[in-house]
């Protein structure tokens, strides 16, 4: 989930009842598993090794939604974090509270069979399937630690800036592997469009992850990606954890925006 100032949605999640306990519908169940299954297939040779390896320990349930008491065991046991039951959309201040207190904001809802394939909107299948299993590894869960932290105290320009380097990483990182290259973001993981693509088309263009041109880098959230950042290595992400990334900020202030590589829209994601 990258957060945005809220907006009308169509969907209404769902709340747990007091056992933690979330009653899904066999319609909403039948849609996760469907998803489930075309993902899965897709993901093996192209899934970072380190996704693949959070998959199996949250052994998610394929037939029907996993309840987030079952991965919050899971991840607080690997990593000290926890899910969060969250509307569909909230603004940036509860994103970044959640992320700062180790706790991963999943939306209760799942897409209707009208938007199987896209949604602009994060549903529960891209929060549960896209973003958990890599919250069970210590680079990625300190890394979106160290990034809730920083959204939490910055200001509503700032925030902007570090939107796009969640955008390049958590929702549409790559990785280079000695097989080639991997996916590690979970806004890839999650669409099998998306999949395909970033890896297999040459459509897009592929740079090495600098973090200064990353925060200079426009997006657009209704698209293919024109671009993806490529990470060197996966525990690269310790490293930049540990840069001043404020200071970044203040320099890619200075520098200005790369131009777009994408149409003009009347309003830009970014």
């Amino acid at each position: 989930m990258l957060s945005a100032p809220p907006k009308k949605t169509q969907y209404v999640s769902r709340q747990s009842d007091e056992n933690g306990i979330i009653h899904w519908s066999p319609e909403e169940n039948q849609i996760w598993q469907e998803l489930y299954e075309r993902q899965a297939a897709l993901l093996p040779g192209r899934a970072c090794e380190q996704y693949m390896q959070g998959l199996e320990l949250l052994k998610l349930t394929q037939d029907r939604i996993p309840q987030l008491k079952d991965i919050d065991e899971v991840l607080m046991r690997e990593t000290g974090w926890k899910t969060a039951e969250v509307p569909a959309l909230i603004n940036f201040t509860d994103f970044f509270t959640l992320l700062a207190n180790k706790q991963f904001p999943v939306a209760t809802f799942i897409r209707s069979k009208e938007e199987f394939d896209y949604l602009q909107e994060p549903d529960v299948f891209h929060e549960i399937f896209g973003h958990c299993p890599l919250l069970t590894n210590p680079a990625f869960a300190h890394f979106t630690h160290t990034y809730g932290k920083l959204g939490l105290a910055a200001s509503k320009e700032d925030r902007g800036y570090l939107a796009r380097l969640y955008w390049f990483t958590v929702e549409f990182g790559l990785l280079k592997t000695s097989e080639g290259l991997r996916i590690y973001g979970g806004g890839i993981l999650s669409s099998p469009g998306e999949t395909h693509y970033a890896l297999d088309s040459e459509t897009p263009e592929r740079y090495d992850l600098k973090p200064i041109d990353v925060l200079r880098t426009p997006y657009r959230i209704d698209i293919m990606q024109p671009l993806y950042y490529v990470l060197e290595d996966f525990d690269n992400l310790f490293d930049i954890a540990q840069m001043d990334i404020m200071a970044l900020v203040e320099e890619a202030k200075k520098l200005g925006l790369y131009e777009p590589k994408f149409p003009p829209k009347n309003k830009l994601a970014s």
